[in-house]
């Protein structure tokens, strides 16, 4: 099929209906290799987004896309996680840290024509927190609590607009680098409502133009990008959610450039000329979410076993194949500053599982484990599950897994686990080492209350320091009670912690200046395919 923009300086965009291109030679390596559009990049995705509204979603699958179509007030600077301007060319923080004012450009619009200026933020925020908000509606916001500190926010000039906080709130500035804060408009939201998330329109280096389910999103050049349009003409990011899948059209060159590679193609894309493979540390942890709101995991004793049951360098150094390292906290050591290196990871202590199991009472017990085929971060999650089950298994539990497709597994997973399953996978990438201990581990963060403890974990002592760490303005006395917080949650274990992951993706050699971002974020604007 073709896409076309209509006016002057748009273009028509071949993009053959079913993706599946034409092979049109052999590779140097063997591989089949097909004719992409040119300049035109394919991106194979790990799954369907749920939304193009970045207010709507929390998966970096959906992130990735939309990165590309929106911007924030700030971004991440190119290769970290410290904050620059974006849509905002300055800003000031008062004395007290509760007081943010942004000074914004006046030379952006949006994608449909509306401006981009003060009112327009203000819309963004008061539609995610304000429940009066005409527009509240066309939610549901669920990370806006990224923002509960926020007690109003203003527009104090036409290109000004001022951010008044309950109270010092450190994460601040990085959460309005996250997707969470990346401004749509509020024409568009008004035009189609409920329904933006498939209709989306920001400022970003990329524009909209068609999403066509389970085959497509397809994102053209903005030729009036404030930061300079983009050297690719289009974007198409094709969901592709069995890894193998993804390889093959990698190697037949159906894609141009692919996500969260299995572990056992990294080498050999390594080794062939036709690729460049990128690998990456970041903030990411993958681990078992355990019910602790009924069944075995309201006892202490039991989450301790499946830690020390788990063989988590079996799992690294075989089913990862080296690509991740074992987890012991819940902050990533990516976040080096507030990271606890005092932590050991449990050791493989199957006998000492046994014991703890024969303790609590829980001989021969029946665990239903909630497993994806896919997912944003989630690696290999099907043979990690396997492997779980086995080493369960070996200690005594009948491990029962239940496999969903992954926007189907958060829709079980994120409401909560009571009723439906013992324990589930899960894998975050954070901006702040607030960011997953806040959402996933506080009283006041249980699913009922819209958080995401899904496992309903509750520590007071846990509760009392991370609102202490988000409140400080002081990065020492942050990294203090960060790494008292990680010790309790260590004993605690509410989760069985598994695995940090080094990203990874794979390019065709013909695809030039892509970089891996720290956010796991796919930043496309300085991306060309010759």
């Amino acid at each position: 099929m073709t896409v076309m923009h209509s006016g002057a300086g748009r273009w028509w965009l071949p993009v053959l209906a079913s993706l599946s291109l034409g092979v049109s030679a052999l590779g140097a390596s063997g591989t089949l290799s097909a004719q992409t559009p040119p300049n035109v990049l394919i991106v194979g995705q790990i799954a369907e987004p749920k939304a193009l509204d970045p207010a709507q979603v929390t998966a970096v699958n959906d992130f990735r896309i939309m990165m590309n179509l929106y911007d924030g007030l700030v971004r991440y600077a190119d290769g970290t996680l410290d904050v620059e301007p974006s849509l905002a060319r300055e800003w000031s923080i008062s004395e007290d840290g509760t007081l943010y004012t942004f000074t914004l450009r006046d030379d952006v619009v949006f994608h449909d024509g509306s401006d981009f200026n003060a009112e327009a933020v203000v819309f963004n925020f008061e539609r995610m927190l304000d429940e009066d908000h005409p527009y509240h509606d066309t939610g549901p916001f669920p990370l806006a609590f990224f923002f509960d500190a926020i007690a109003e926010v203003e527009a104090t000039g036409e290109h000004e607009v001022t951010f008044t906080l309950d109270e010092p709130y450190a994460p601040f500035l990085s959460n309005l680098a996250y997707p969470t804060g990346l401004i749509v408009s509020p024409a568009a939201v008004e035009e189609h409502g409920e329904n933006f998330g498939r209709n989306p329109s920001g400022t970003g280096p990329f524009r909209f133009e068609e999403w066509e389910s389970n085959s497509r999103v397809v994102a053209s050049r903005n030729e009036d990008y404030w930061d300079g349009p983009p050297s690719l003409e289009a974007v198409v990011f094709r969901p592709i959610t069995d890894a193998n899948t993804r390889v093959a059209e990698m190697l037949s060159g159906g894609i141009d450039l692919m996500v969260e590679v299995p572990p056992d193609t990294l080498a050999s894309m390594e080794e062939d000329p036709m690729f460049e493979v990128y690998e990456q540390v970041g903030p990411h942890l993958w681990f078992l979410i355990l019910n602790m709101k009924e069944g075995p995991f309201q006892d202490q004793r039991m989450r301790q076993a499946v830690n020390y049951a788990i063989d988590k360098e079996s799992l690294v150094d075989n089913v990862l194949q080296g690509t991740a390292e074992v987890a012991d906290s819940p902050i990533p050591p990516a976040f080096e500053w507030a990271y606890n290196e005092e932590l050991e990871p449990y050791p493989h202590d199957p006998e000492r599982a046994r014991e703890l199991i024969a303790e609590a009472g829980f001989e021969d017990a029946e665990i239903t484990f909630y497993v994806t085929e896919g997912g944003s971060g989630m690696l290999d999650p099907v043979p990690m599950g396997t492997a779980i089950q086995a080493d369960l298994a070996e200690v005594g539990l009948t491990v029962n897994i239940e496999t969903y497709e992954w926007n189907t597994f958060l829709d079980q997973v994120n409401p909560g686990l009571e009723g439906k399953a013992d324990m589930a996978q899960m894998a975050w990438m954070t901006n702040d080492p607030d960011t997953l201990p806040f959402l996933a581990l506080r009283t006041d963060a249980m699913p009922e209350k819209g958080g995401f403890n899904s496992g309903y974990y509750s520590n007071p002592e846990v509760d009392e320091l991370l609102e202490k760490a988000r409140r400080s303005v002081s990065r020492d006395e942050r990294a203090a009670l960060y790494r008292q917080m990680q010790r309790i949650v260590h004993e605690d274990a509410p989760w069985a912690f598994i695995a940090n992951w080094k990203q990874n993706a794979v390019a065709g050699a013909n695809v030039e200046n892509f970089s891996l971002q720290p956010s796991f974020f796919l930043l496309l604007h300085e991306v060309e395919k010759p």
